[in-house]
């Protein structure tokens, strides 16, 4: 990854600045807190450092192990959607480097992470002790096991795509909680279809959800259907 020193070049500040304007205003994204944040976070230190040149382009960036980090639109309209408060508690699936729970943490009081790769995971950690102290803890271990002892939360957020949501999410949700997401879908030929970003609420114990917007996100580990499964 790079380091702290190249996120100081004004490349990067430009880009960060050309991120806001060109991709995040124009595409209803209107949150003022997260215009800030994603224009104050060196996104480059999350990537690979062979890749720090499409670091803020509109798409996914890989990593390592098949993850990807999310494009700057979804993640910034995903997270619009979930209203995310300051006294908010975030569970938050996934993280990959790490640059989606910084983000959180600029909306949120506290986040738990959980994260599989073991690379990954280090990443995150490293990333969230130097950026946002106190406020992360990034635990290791199966996203879709979820993180009962530290629930309930006022927000899940899944960094990626999923093809099944489990019923222990939902029951980590405090009341009026909020679970973003984008879900994949498959036509007969197992051709995967445009995946639709979906915000899921909890409302005196039952479980509503609204479709926000057309997305693309690579799917999210441990979130992929047994085939024939039908969500």
């Amino acid at each position: 990854m790079p380091s702290l020193s190249d996120a100081a070049s004004p490349d990067f500040a430009a880009a960060r600045r050309n991120m806001v304007e060109g991709q995040l205003r124009p595409n209803n994204v209107t949150d003022s807190r997260i215009l800030a944040a994603m224009g104050e976070i060196p996104r480059e230190l999350f990537v690979p450092s062979t890749l720090v040149g499409v670091a803020y382009g509109d798409d996914e960036v890989p990593l390592v192990s098949g993850r990807f980090l999310m494009s700057p639109l979804v993640l910034a309209r995903l997270m619009q959607a979930a209203e995310i408060g300051q006294g908010d508690h975030v569970l938050e699936l996934a993280p990959a480097t790490g640059y989606s729970t910084l983000v959180l943490a600029a909306l949120s009081s506290s986040i738990v992470s959980v994260e599989p790769d073991a690379l990954l995971h280090r990443e995150a950690e490293k990333n969230s002790a130097a950026h946002a102290a106190g406020k992360v803890k990034v635990l290791a271990g199966a996203p879709v096991e979820s993180c009962v002892s530290h629930a309930p939360f006022d927000v899940i957020f899944i960094n990626g795509s999923v093809e099944f949501l489990p019923q222990i999410l939902f029951d980590q949700l405090a009341e009026g909680g909020r679970l973003a997401v984008v879900v994949r879908s498959y036509g007969a030929a197992r051709a995967a279809h445009v995946g639709q970003a979906r915000l899921y609420r909890k409302i005196k114990g039952d479980i509503s959800w609204i479709a926000l917007f057309e997305a693309h996100a690579s799917l999210a580990p441990g979130f992929a259907a047994l085939r024939g499964f039908e969500f």
